[in-house]
């Protein structure tokens, strides 16, 4: 995506079992965990890795032997807290920290060492690590996509291309297959060949592969049946925010800006829909630019910028509009 407008791409989240389960915390008091851990989860929201790691490193050490899953779920949210820092060490230490727990095998740990193996260069551990996460869940699509990008960001895709084979070989005649399919091209760019897998799952209504259909056909320039699709998504599944930041995108395509800030604001004035919103409140911020009206622009930006600090992409906006 260029400066002026985004949908965020469809990539890797982190793909972390974290459902806690604070059973068994009985005697140590399930407050003082609970506190703990509610506390980091609302430092990661503020993008405060630091503090949110230590929160749930506080919450790790509340727990006892008794408490095996709940030590997992912490832990993983520690370490997902330590990777943002690029503490890709402390990564490892607190993946083998749950990997050496009695019986847990889990194929998070695995993939957010071999992450941090990767990063630290080295290379024969890491695929040792995500070889073993593949081997647990040989049909998990996210997992290999996110292995892929794991590679592709240390340049070397050409490694992580057999992880996306994996997922492209996974048999399955399922909606979601085809679903997933077309998201691992549409991530490559191969924007035919993603319309190709979509056309099904889209047909029946598949609700992902209607949304990515329209990011598919927005790709292809087509704003027109990207507009069509999105219509038909709420038309199927009500008013959704991702869906009217579909359509602001295809106003800005068409150069319908003043109908982009109407969708957008349509959209943000809608219960839900926090991920979609952020992108919603950014290409509000695109299209008054391109309307010309920067002094809009600019009190968004501040807005977007206080909402969501840890955006890269709303900081540059932010930047340039506070230079005008």
């Amino acid at each position: 995506m260029n400066r002026f407008y985004r949908w965020t791409p469809i990539k890797w989240m982190w793909p972390l079992a974290i459902c806690l389960a604070l059973t068994g915390c009985q005697e140590k008091g399930p407050s003082e965990v609970e506190l703990a851990r509610d506390e980091g989860i609302s430092y990661m929201q503020q993008a405060d890795y630091e503090n949110a790691a230590a929160s749930f490193e506080r919450a790790y050490g509340l727990c006892d032997e008794k408490m095996p899953e709940t030590k997992t779920d912490i832990s993983l949210y520690e370490a997902a807290c330590q990777f943002k820092l690029g503490d890709y060490e402390s990564v490892t230490s607190t993946c083998t920290r749950v990997l050496d727990l009695k019986d847990n095998d889990n194929a998070d740990a695995y993939y957010l060492r071999g992450a941090s193996f990767l990063r630290l260069g080295q290379a024969d551990m890491a695929k040792a690590d995500f070889d073993s996460a593949s081997l647990m869940e040989p049909e998990n699509y996210d997992l290999f996509l996110n292995i892929y990008q794991q590679y592709e960001e240390v340049n070397q895709s050409a490694v992580g291309d057999e992880y996306l084979q994996k997922a492209l070989n996974i048999s399955g005649e399922e909606m979601e297959d085809y679903y997933q399919k077309g998201n691992i091209y549409f991530y490559l760019g191969n924007y035919q060949k993603a319309q190709e897998m979509l056309a099904k799952p889209a047909e029946a209504k598949h609700q992902k592969a209607m949304m990515l259909m329209g990011q598919v056909y927005l790709a292809l320039n087509d704003s027109v049946s990207a507009r069509n699709i999105y219509q038909q998504y709420m038309e199927e599944y009500g008013e959704d925010a991702a869906a009217y930041n579909g359509i602001a995108l295809c106003e800005v395509a068409d150069g319908n800006y003043d109908a982009a800030v109407t969708a957008a604001e349509t959209g943000l004035a809608l219960e839900g829909g926090e991920d979609a919103k952020r992108d919603l409140l950014y290409n509000e911020i695109v299209a008054l630019e391109r309307k010309h009206d920067f002094e809009a622009a600019a009190v968004k930006a501040a807005q977007f910028v206080e909402l969501y600090p840890d955006d890269e992409e709303g900081k540059k906006e932010y930047d340039f509009l506070s230079t005008r």
